[in-house]
């Protein structure tokens, strides 16, 4: 079976490769840029920016217009007028918005970044370089609320999730921007540095396309047409911004960002006396060249990062949770793009962070990233902690490059390093690398996507079974959308600057962890139905999903699941969605969700089903829903999670999320009921004040955590913080019929005052 799954894949990638440069490349009906041209003259008035447009300069400039529909229809003109202008100077990209709209404005909330796209807005879509592989994303809405975030070629289909950082909103950098409501319309204008972007300055042509988001009916409209089945962001549907001259080079690009932070910290746990610290960094952006950045970081301090969510974990692997440390997030794709969801050789919250979340000291963090060309981009990272008592410092070091082939193809490769410093020494055992390659086929016309892998750990006396390859092929056109993807991790392969799931099995009995590698093939079909005219109905999709798990060392079977699913989706966002799943799971060891009797170690095969419902995101009121109810592995399993939101536009809104999950397994094996509520305030006192609290409790973690956080943004990205973080340890008697709180006591808390302020020289 193994065998025969590895020739499929190979000449499936093979195939569809060829397929593609034969037929996909040639297809030039989504070249947008012959069609669809703005030209753009230098300005030498100064415009005062206050999103008025009374400048002269945006009387006697064309405007583009004519927007169409990209969702839930295409192929059919904006009914609502939209009317964009663009003009430069010698530092500042300049665009003049006008949205008609009598309906009236909607925004979820004042903060910046949060919920963008489900209101009113305005975004500009910018590739410099041209080649449909990275660029940017501008949005203000009607309270000048702006979004800003980085774009890479492979957003990939609207019902589909994108691919590591494809849509990188937590990116934030310094631009301008005011907006202006009156009785039937909104305007805005923006003001985008030279500084902020990286550019070919020797190009006329850059790639660019608006996208305006109507939030009384949802629906996206587009200067630049963009199939439905595609993101409205795609860089591949850009049409053509033609500069009568070719925007010079920016110098003294550089921005310095100092910070001073006071933290007072008791760690009631350990019974230590209180710590009372004062801290001092800086980090710093310094253009190398219009293309190419370096990010430098002197003992840093993430304080100020919001706090994770704590989830239930109902597998027996471990979970991957989001990186949200700014110095981390630029051109991330660059670095983390390889390996698949459930194995990636390289993931920035192993730096400096360590399995149960408490931060490592880091010295100082290095980060080269950008175009080295128009069709190479490349990152080089070096970052040191600090070395301890009771742990050796540790030097993480990463290089990668995509290097653009064959239209919108790329050959990329990766180094990843982890050495031990002590006793100012490097290790000449205690260390673990990473080397690999990968090639991604991408289509012009989008239909067609292929890939294939490998890479290679090493480690000290490991010479065998240290590797992991992959190879996938993806059709996707309106309706019909289709995967197949094989991956294997070996044995002894590790990443030690990476994210690995799914490797190592927990044995109840013998306390103790083995590895075994395994191989995962998976498949679905997609059939999308999309109505051709406007109605409460946005789209229908069904779909059948297969995943196929073995050993990697000799094919024995390891678990399978097969499943059918059905989305109704209307206008307003609000969806209807129904899942059946029929799995099987070869328990290799005994393993307990219940703390009693582990469950032997055997085959166990169940069927489940989920409902879930999603509310109008129009409504001040919003609210989701799920209850599932199926076999989980000898037990039962009854689960039902809820979140709703009310929203006080625009300055507040309050959230709660509850999650419950009762397992029963009967006999010696016993019963488990857990459960998490989460609410959050968020309070906006205005764009650059706001104030959230974060209250949560998990029975898993046996933790209740509140974290408050003000954050005032007195300058353009620079802001004071005042952080309240407080532990509770919460022991409960949930083995037995009813529910007892044993124990409750606080483990740790800290207050934090922190200043940081961007210098632009």
């Amino acid at each position: 079976m193994k065998k025969y799954i590895y020739v499929f894949v190979l000449l499936s990638v093979f195939a569809l490769n060829t397929l593609s440069a034969n037929n996909g490349d040639g297809d030039n009906e989504n070249d947008r840029q012959q069609d669809y041209q703005l030209r753009i003259s230098k300005t030498s008035e100064k415009i005062k920016l206050d999103g008025k447009l009374e400048e002269a300069i945006w009387q006697n400039t064309a405007a583009v217009s004519d927007f169409w529909y990209s969702f839930p229809i295409d192929g059919k003109k904006a009914e609502l007028a939209t009317k964009v202008k663009v003009t430069y100077d010698d530092n500042f990209l300049y665009v003049a918005a006008e949205m008609y709209d009598p309906n009236g404005t909607i925004i979820q909330t004042l903060k910046r970044d949060v919920d963008f796209w489900s209101g009113d807005n305005i975004v500009i879509v910018l590739d410099p370089v041209n080649q449909k592989s990275n660029g940017f994303m501008f949005g203000v809405n009607p309270y000048g609320v702006q979004m800003e975030g980085l774009l890479t070629g492979n957003t990939g289909a609207r019902n589909s999730r994108p691919s590591s950082g494809a849509m990188n909103s937590r990116w934030d950098n310094k631009w301008y921007s005011k907006a202006a409501v009156s009785n039937d319309s909104w305007t805005a204008e923006v003001a985008i540095p030279f500084k902020s972007l990286k550019y070919d300055a020797t190009k006329t042509t850059w790639g660019i396309n608006f996208i305006r988001t109507e939030g009384s009916d949802n629906s996206f409209h587009v200067w630049s047409p963009v199939p439905l089945q595609f993101r409205s962001v795609d860089l591949n549907y850009t049409g053509a911004l033609i500069w009568d001259q070719a925007p010079k080079k920016t110098k003294g690009n550089v921005a310095v960002i100092p910070y001073i932070a006071g933290s007072n910290f008791k760690n009631f746990e350990e019974g230590t006396p209180t710590d009372n610290s004062l801290n001092v960094g800086v980090d710093a952006k310094i253009a190398v060249t219009s293309s190419l950045n370096l990010d430098v970081t002197i003992n840093p301090d993430f304080s100020n990062v919001e706090v994770d969510e704590q989830v239930t974990n109902l597998t027996r692997f471990n979970i991957r949770l989001p990186e949200k440390r700014l110095f981390f997030l630029e051109n991330t794709d660059i670095f983390e793009d390889f390996g698949n969801s459930p194995a990636r050789p390289f993931f920035s919250r192993r730096i400096g962070i360590d399995e149960d979340g408490t931060a490592k000291p880091i010295l100082y963090g290095l980060r080269l990233t950008g175009n080295a060309t128009k069709r190479l981009r490349v990152g080089l990272l070096n970052i040191q902690t600090k070395e301890t008592d009771e742990s050796a410092g540790q030097n993480y070091t990463a290089a990668a490059f995509h290097q653009q082939v064959f239209g919108r193809s790329i050959i990329k490769g990766f180094l990843t390093n982890r050495q031990a410093y002590q006793d100012s020494e490097f290790s000449n055992t205690d260390y673990g690398r990473n080397a690999g390659l990968e090639f991604n086929y991408l289509s012009d016309n989008n239909k067609w996507q292929s890939w294939a892998g490998y890479n290679h750990s090493f480690k000290e006396d490991i010479t065998d079974k240290n590797y992991y390859f992959k190879g996938g092929v993806r059709y996707r056109d309106r309706n019909w959308s289709g995967l197949i993807n094989y991956y294997e991790v070996q044995d002894q392969y590790y990443a030690d600057l990476g994210f690995l799931s799914r490797l190592n099995h927990y044995d109840a009995v013998q306390d103790t962890t083995y590895r075994i590698g395994f191989g995962s093939f998976f498949s679905d079909l997609n059939y999308t139905i999309y109505p051709e005219k406007r109605g409460n109905i946005t789209s229908q999709q069904f779909s059948v999903f297969n995943w196929w798990v073995t050993k990697a060392n000799n094919g024995d079977f390891l678990e399978r699941t097969n499943s059918f699913s059905y989305r109704l989706s209307f206008v307003g966002r609000s969806s209807f969605s129904a899942r059946v799943a029929n799995s099987a799971i070869d328990l290799q060891f005994p393993f307990s969700f219940t703390g009693a009797e582990p469950l032997p170690a055997q085959k166990y095969t169940t069927t489940d089903m989920r409902l879930s419902y999603r509310s109008d995101s129009r409504n001040v009121f919003t609210y989701e829903a799920e209850i599932r109810y199926g076999g989980f592995y000898s037990g039962t399993r009854k689960g039902l999670e809820l979140e709703g939101n009310y929203r006080v536009q625009p300055w507040g809104n309050f959230g709660l999320k509850f999650a419950y999950n009762d397992l029963q397994f009967g006999e010696v094996y016993g019963e488990r009921q857990l459960f998490s509520v989460s609410p959050k305030i968020e309070i906006s006192f205005s764009n650059n004040l706001f104030w959230t609290t974060f209250i949560q409790y998990n029975t898993q973690a046996e933790n209740f955590n509140i974290n408050s956080r003000l954050q005032w943004r007195f300058a353009p990205l620079s802001d004071i913080f005042l952080v309240y973080t407080d532990n509770y340890l919460v022991e409960t008697d949930d083995l037995s019929d009813q529910f007892r709180i044993q124990n409750f006591g606080p483990k740790n808390r800290a207050l934090v005052f922190k200043v940081n302020y961007w210098f632009s020289l």
